[in-house]
């Protein structure tokens, strides 16, 4: 497993795209394992033969759709008006406006490219650091991947035999609870005044319109969470009722879309699907290849250690997960480890949602650090910040999500408690 381990990690190290670099590692697997090379185009295919992954391209659209459409400025609007009262307002519109983009995007990168151009140049003016107003920005952006509806979930449901739905229940509860994280270091900050108070606000007619909106985006992912809750259609289903209603409320409701917007929009969606496709294409060829070499045996004898201690395996995990997200793509960290630590999960007493929230948030966190956070690049790009100012206001919204992931870790109701009342 050493040879597999050393081609992936020193691919990647000299620019060779993720999706290459785990299907070039998979194929010294499976040569280490005397095993006819052949066999990788069966595993390529088989690992994309699934009716779960179907639904990807359809919330990858929906998105794309809502914000060729101008959804975002909207969003902004609404949480800023919410939080217009109080000390550091901005900051915890920045916050709420990653919940509700959330329930768009799904993506973390997204979130932090679309307010972090709006947020980090607007913050500073009314009193706020350039990089505090990026750190939040940052700290925020990874509750795209969480709240449903999430492809994280999609692509962990389809490798690990979970329910989507299941999965998406479980998201809503962790999400939140990265969101107060965040909204309680402002709040900190609040209490010493080291935040100003936000500049006066627009009232009256304007706020009643924005109410409207911001219910109508709302209802996206309620209509995709509760027609799966109570049977009516599937997670794939639900994507395509996602697009159409997308469509809906960019074309006639907003009417933000035009049909070059529209045009972008599919394209974009096009593009972004076919690259998931071939990383799940080449995370299958890898997982097949350190299958065979026994890693998964080598799991299950490790996860024997903690049998006395569910809870400590859920923090090494997380441990693990944290590394392994500072370099590792978070999709292809999904689809190689969560096949491997599904069986171990299930033979120690863990809920598998629970598990699986552990892993998509403690990766999520990877995104944002470095050396390798991708999202952490971005916004220093969007705001012209350099690492060190950046990381250093960051640090205590780091710190708070880390707490967040403790209690996830503790206390397994954040993540079943949702799925077992609404999907039992």
């Amino acid at each position: 497993m050493i040879w597999v381990a050393l081609t992936g990690l020193g691919l990647l190290f000299i620019g060779v795209p993720v999706a290459f670099a785990i299907g070039l590692a998979g194929l010294v697997g499976i040569l280490v394992a005397d095993v006819p090379l052949s066999i990788a185009a069966t595993r390529m295919f088989t690992g994309v033969d699934s009716f779960v992954f179907l639904a990807v391209p359809f919330y990858i659209l929906a998105a794309e759709i809502m914000n060729q459409g101008g959804i975002t400025t909207r969003l902004i609007s609404i949480a800023q008006q919410a939080t217009r009262w109080l000390r550091g307002g901005t900051a915890y519109a920045n916050i709420g406006a990653s919940v509700l983009f959330s329930g768009i995007s799904g993506s973390a990168v997204a979130d932090a490219a679309a307010l972090g151009r709006v947020f980090i140049s607007e913050m500073p003016k009314e009193g706020y650091t350039r990089p505090y107003a990026a750190a939040v920005t940052v700290a925020s952006s990874i509750i795209g991947p969480i709240i449903p509806p999430s492809g994280l979930a999609i692509l962990i449901a389809a490798v690990s035999g979970q329910s989507v739905i299941n999965l998406f229940l479980a998201g809503v509860i962790p999400g939140l609870l990265i969101g107060l994280a965040c909204a309680g270091i402002v709040f900190i900050d609040a209490l010493r005044k080291r935040v100003p108070m936000p500049r006066p606000a627009h009232t009256g007619d304007g706020t009643a319109r924005m109410i409207m909106e911001g219910v109508a985006v709302a209802t996206l992912p309620l209509i995709i969470v509760g027609g799966m809750v109570v049977g009516a259609y599937t997670a794939t289903e639900g994507g395509g009722i996602a697009v159409a209603y997308a469509l809906v409320l960019s074309l006639f409701v907003f009417r933000g879309l035009d049909m070059t917007g529209l045009w972008r929009a599919i394209m974009k969606a096009a593009r972004i699907s076919a690259s998931v496709y071939l990383l799940v294409a080449a995370a299958s060829i890898l997982s097949y290849a350190l299958n065979l070499l026994g890693i998964a045996s080598w799991i299950s004898s490790a996860a024997e250690m903690f049998a006395d201690s569910p809870v400590l395996f859920l923090f090494a995990v997380a441990f693990l997960m944290l590394i392994l997200g500072t370099f590792l793509d978070i999709g292809a960290a999904i689809l190689i480890f969560v096949p491997l630590l599904v069986p171990a999960v299930r033979e120690l007493g863990i809920a598998p949602v629970q598990a699986s929230m552990v892993v998509m948030i403690t990766l999520a966190i990877g995104l944002v650090t470095p050396p390798v956070g991708v999202v952490l690049f971005v916004v220093m790009r969007v705001g012209r910040i350099g690492m060190y100012p950046l990381m250093r206001a960051l640090m205590p919204f780091l710190l708070a999500e880390l707490a967040a992931v403790a209690l996830l870790c503790l206390v397994p109701e954040f993540s079943t408690w949702l799925p077992e009342k609404l999907n039992p």
